[in-house]
């Protein structure tokens, strides 16, 4: 699954073209370029948090709030958002792909989820994305 979402998100950002990456589910909702920013953002925290739990024995990990982070968005780029994840996400499947499988019984601990292993981590980025491409997928079919 998280391997395909970068497929999947360029195929949907190249059928919604330029002004359908300004339009949102409703009003007061994410548009698709806001969307591609959090899942940069998103990203780079998902990369902070497996090598943290690769690296550290049982770390508490970070949380954050996303409307803060999203404060920005309406100025950045939907493209640099999309190639920021993409290139992220590579990264990520190559030290996910790399890790051996007793690393995913590794532990942390969320401030708000409480223990997670990173086998956690991962499924928590599957169910991430796919929250987001179905919110994306929505947006692209009212075209």
């Amino acid at each position: 699954m998280i391997a395909q979402t970068p497929v999947r998100l360029t195929e949907l950002t190249r059928k919604l073209g330029r002004s359908g990456l300004e339009r949102s589910l409703a009003p007061g909702k994410w548009t698709v370029r806001e969307i591609l920013c959090h899942l940069a953002d998103c990203e780079v925290v998902f990369a902070f948090r497996l090598r943290q739990t690769l690296a550290e024995n049982d770390p508490p990990i970070q949380s954050f709030d996303q409307n803060h982070w999203a404060k920005p968005y309406s100025t950045l780029a939907a493209q640099d958002a999309l190639d920021a994840f993409c290139v992220m996400r590579r990264w990520n499947l190559a030290l996910i792909a790399a890790m051996k499988p007793e690393d995913f019984a590794r532990t942390t601990t969320h401030p708000e989820r409480g223990p997670m292993t990173m086998q956690t981590i991962v499924e928590t980025m599957g169910g991430h994305d796919t929250n987001h491409l179905v919110q994306i997928e929505t947006i692209a079919a009212q075209s």
